[in-house]
């Protein structure tokens, strides 16, 4: 199948990961990245190029990319459509589609041979403080799209109720590549070591305090994060004031990260409304234990006590810690569960790409291959 893949492509774990499955499976992809309209050009992989051109984003594009007018938007969806025009893919699948206006997908609509139109967004457009302003193109492309891909269960009947034909749940998913077990050397051990670690951002949410928690009763803790949202908070919790200066952990350093920790935290952004993320399937691959927020989505996946487990305060997060670090074998038993289970239930991206166009080609079998 030829296949069309578009979206901001500022990392290489949503629309690079998408399109590596899917080139892996077999298919013809083209990518189209919209990054760098709005900043120092880059590749589809996201790495800059160009030596003489700015390093950073002018004031104009700034503003542009933040409001999603202007010049440099309209550029964006011509090009687009004159790719897809080229290239005559079957498939157009949007990933989080901010940027694409609903003439766009109006026009690719109408091209000959008729390509299917998936959007998809792994964040929450519908949560509690998103600016309208960021979505606006995206809410009003819902009834172009010929499904619209959600993230998480209850943006199902919300991108209904906003207009969306046909919906369909797209979890997030493991890189096997990335996410796996590794053996750590000296070096990493003095890096990585540690009883629990955290990756992951802050929210407002009490986070702060769970962690502070468990460095006060002495457990060995690692946060890797964005350093400007950790370390103001860090400064009010004199208990894990030693953990700044906060950096992040990319590519093998996460992964290092995980593996060099005995226990791995989850926690779950309330903007998002989430019930499971995406490190709750990264966490597993690695073979270390995750410990994550309760919720009955993330139960029904990962087994309390067999293949993950879980805690609902900073009290029992601590009840949880000393029984999994008290106990070696039990807690080596759960992790090696818990990776086997996120391995045989399909929970790779791979496996997300083939489910995604099995169902596709279902569905266009039961039209008798016409879009409506």
């Amino acid at each position: 199948m030829r296949i069309l893949v578009a979206g901001d492509w500022h990392s290489d774990l949503h629309e690079q990961a998408v399109a590596d499955a899917l080139e892996a499976l077999g298919h013809e992809v083209t990518r189209f990245a919209w990054h760098h309209y709005f900043g120092p050009p880059r590749s589809a992989r996201g790495a800059a190029i160009g030596r003489d051109r700015p390093r950073t984003a002018t004031l104009l594009q700034r503003l542009q990319n933040r409001y999603l007018s202007g010049p440099l938007v309209g550029r964006l969806n011509r090009d687009l459509l004159a790719l897809a025009a080229s290239t005559r893919p079957e498939l157009v699948l949007v990933y989080r589609g901010t940027h694409v206006r609903p003439g766009t997908l109006c026009a690719l609509a109408r091209m000959h041979p008729r390509p299917v139109l998936l959007g998809y967004n792994n964040d929450d457009p519908f949560g509690p403080g998103q600016p309208r302003s960021m979505w606006r193109h995206f809410l009003a492309s819902l009834p172009h799209y010929d499904a619209v891909l959600a993230y998480r269960h209850r943006n199902l009947d919300e991108y209904r109720a906003a207009g969306a034909r046909r919906v369909r749940l797209l979890r997030s998913w493991f890189i096997p590549a990335r996410n796996h077990p590794v053996s750590l050397d000296a070096a990493d051990h003095e890096r990585y070591d540690c009883d629990v670690v955290f990756i992951g951002h802050h929210e407002d949410d009490g986070r702060a305090a769970s962690l502070a928690a468990a460095a006060e009763a002495g457990f060995r803790l690692r946060l890797f994060g964005h350093g400007y949202e950790w370390d103001p908070v860090l400064a009010r919790h004199p208990a894990l004031s030693a953990l700044a200066p906060v950096r992040q952990a990319w590519g093998e350093e996460y992964n290092k990260a995980l593996c060099g920790a005995k226990i791995a935290l989850c926690f779950l952004s309330r903007l998002n409304r989430d019930t499971y993320t995406r490190r709750c399937f990264e966490i597993p691959a690695t073979g270390t234990l995750m410990l994550s927020e309760r919720t009955a989505d993330l139960e029904s996946m990962f087994r309390p006590g067999v293949e993950a487990d879980y805690f609902d305060d900073p009290a029992s997060l601590l009840a949880q810690l000393r029984r999994y670090l008290d106990d070696d074998a039990l807690r080596t038993r759960v992790a090696a569960a818990g990776r086997a289970r996120v391995v045989a239930d399909g929970h790779d991206v791979a496996s997300r790409m083939r489910d995604l166009l099995d169902w596709v080609e279902t569905w266009r079998s039961s039209v008798t291959g016409a879009i409506p």
